[in-house]
């Protein structure tokens, strides 16, 4: 039973992980779409500076946000995750 417990973390430890850094993925793609888009239709170079570094600065605190997110997670799986498991299991039975 420990053993299948053991598994059923950290297979749901992998797949938050999974979404989290898909999550970072798609962020990035849209703060670089977003600012595409935006550069035909400003014509002024600093406001394109100010457009570029703000997203820069939004993108990093996110990803390092979700970094510490994901290592704090790895830390603390048995609690955060045996305790999911448990109470899914307490939905799911009989009643």
């Amino acid at each position: 039973m420990a053993n299948d417990l053991q598994s059923r973390v950290d297979a749901m430890f992998a797949r938050d992980k999974l979404w989290a850094y898909a999550f970072v993925v798609v962020l990035w793609a849209t703060l670089i779409f977003v600012y595409g888009s935006l550069m035909p239709i400003i014509p002024d170079t600093g406001v394109h500076i100010v457009i570029l570094v703000s997203g820069v600065i939004v993108g990093l605190f996110n990803t390092i946000s979700i970094v510490a997110m994901i290592s704090h997670y790895s830390h603390d799986r048995k609690f955060i995750y045996e305790l999911d498991i448990r109470h899914l299991d307490e939905r799911h039975a009989p009643r």
